[in-house]
């Protein structure tokens, strides 16, 4: 039987993808783990593999196609045996019991929580123990209309107790009802609150069509270039983003002079290979990464993930740093950065930037993570505000450093000061502890060593 090659689902959260190159052609033997094509999502080109054996009978979708939908059938293998023929002129969008693409990969293991791709926002989140029903999908646990995910043995009991199932907190996997829950429930304890009224939403003014916006401006004056898929997910991220989550904003000075000092020293100091060129030369950035990664661990209540369910509190600081590549922006994740060194941090930016540029990132490279950090300094810019990319908690917006005149014991002095804006979510971070975490950046940008503590 034909076996129909499936649109693979490279991440969690792709529904659609560019087939951009097939590495074989119809009438190719094809065995298990031969790469076949090659993918590209909104952040990254990734390669597909073969997991069945046969002879490629038909291309249904050709090289180029874009927007190609998770699980469109993409080709036609024929099993050993099989008439080639036959299996190419076979109806290729008949659903097959089998497929022949690797199956999604998967995410980075326990504390990075998984993102959807995300430009400026990375990520849907795969959150570790314990389970909490994820705040995207309230259906399994509403109160009315949704499909209710509850055990046999939890739904009788709850049938006996007299208790309607749709009001029971769940605590089983994915927010699934069982029976400790109706339990809890008939002490009065793990109840829902009874749905109040929702309140009226205030009228949002429609934006412009495309339509009012061209008329605008006169024919012929302007070009319209396509969206790609990159720049239409910053979009809808972005917009998400600054329309769900309440940011608000704290701005502090730091005197990076001691951190100018060490670096310079650190760098001099660096062991060279056989050409002599230096192992590794810091950043300012791996400095900020570095001093982000450990205020978290100082303030754990900032190192957090807003749900519905609960609030998702992080281990590890996983740092998402924003890389600039052609058409948009990728934020590739520093796991476990508070446990790293400066040079350990500073390869895997270098490495982490020239992939991003070509768009070689795997999923599991940019999705998720526990805060992010945005740099401009080295455009000019000394102050500017980022979005949140959820379920982060937290952006830290770094400017450029440069000399600015402080008071120091009654006298003018000049410092080397570089402003930082911290980007919080107040649903999960209210305006003191804000101000804690940014103190405790402060301390330790300003103070290198203390990092190493």
């Amino acid at each position: 039987m034909p076996i129909n090659i499936l649109m693979p689902a490279l991440s969690p959260t792709m529904e659609k993808g560019n087939l951009a190159k097939w590495l074989k052609k119809e009438g190719d033997k094809v065995k298990s783990g031969d790469v076949i094509a090659e993918i590209e999502t909104d952040k990254a080109t990734m390669e597909v593999e073969a997991v069945d054996e046969g002879t490629l009978a038909k291309i249904v979708v050709p090289e180029g196609t874009q927007d190609v939908a998770v699980n469109d059938v993409i080709a036609v293998l024929a099993g050993d045996g099989e008439d080639v023929k036959a299996a190419g002129a076979a109806t290729a969008n008949k659903p097959a019991p089998k497929t022949a693409e690797a199956p999604a990969p998967k995410p980075a293991a326990a504390p990075a929580a998984s993102p959807a791709p995300a430009p400026a926002a990375a990520p849907a989140p795969v959150v570790t123990a314990p389970p909490i029903a994820p705040a995207a999908s309230p259906a399994p646990q509403g109160n009315g209309g949704g499909r209710i995910f509850s055990s046999p043995l939890a739904r009788r009991l709850a049938k006996e107790a007299g208790i309607e199932i749709s009001r029971i907190m769940g605590t089983g996997p994915h927010g699934r009802i069982v029976a400790r829950d109706v339990e809890e429930a008939k002490s009065g304890r793990g109840l829902k609150a009874p749905a109040a009224a929702p309140a009226p939403s205030p009228a949002i003014a429609p934006s412009m069509s495309d339509k009012q916006i061209l008329a605008l401006f006169e024919p012929g004056s302007y070009e319209i270039v396509p969206h790609d898929g990159m720049r239409r997910t910053i979009a809808q991220r972005l917009t998400a983003s600054i329309q769900n989550v309440p940011h608000f904003y704290l701005t502090i000075d730091c005197d990076i002079g001691k951190l100018l000092a060490a670096r310079e020293e650190i760098n001099k100091a660096a062991p060279t290979d056989k050409d002599k060129k230096p192992l590794y030369k810091l950043s300012v950035n791996d400095f900020v990464i570095k001093a982000m990664a450990v205020a978290l661990q100082k303030k754990p209540d900032c190192n957090v993930s807003w749900t519905e369910g609960g609030m998702v509190k992080h281990k590890h600081s996983d740092v998402g740093v924003a890389v600039a590549m052609p058409g948009g922006l990728i934020t590739p994740i520093i796991r476990k950065a508070e446990t790293k060194t400066l040079s350990v941090i500073s390869g895997e930016m270098k490495d982490f930037a020239a992939r991003a540029r070509a768009r070689k990132l795997k999923p599991e490279e940019y999705q998720g993570g526990t805060t992010a950090v945005s740099n401009l300094g080295m455009y000019g810019i000394n102050h500017f505000t980022a979005v949140i990319n959820p379920p982060h908690a937290t952006i830290l917006a770094v400017g450029t450093s440069e000399e600015r005149p402080v008071v120091r014991g009654g006298k003018i002095e000049i410092a080397h000061i570089m402003s930082v804006t911290l980007s919080c979510d107040h649903r999960a971070i209210d305006g003191a502890l804000g101000a804690e975490l940014i103190g405790e950046f402060k301390k330790l940008i300003e103070n290198p060593v203390m990092m190493m503590v």
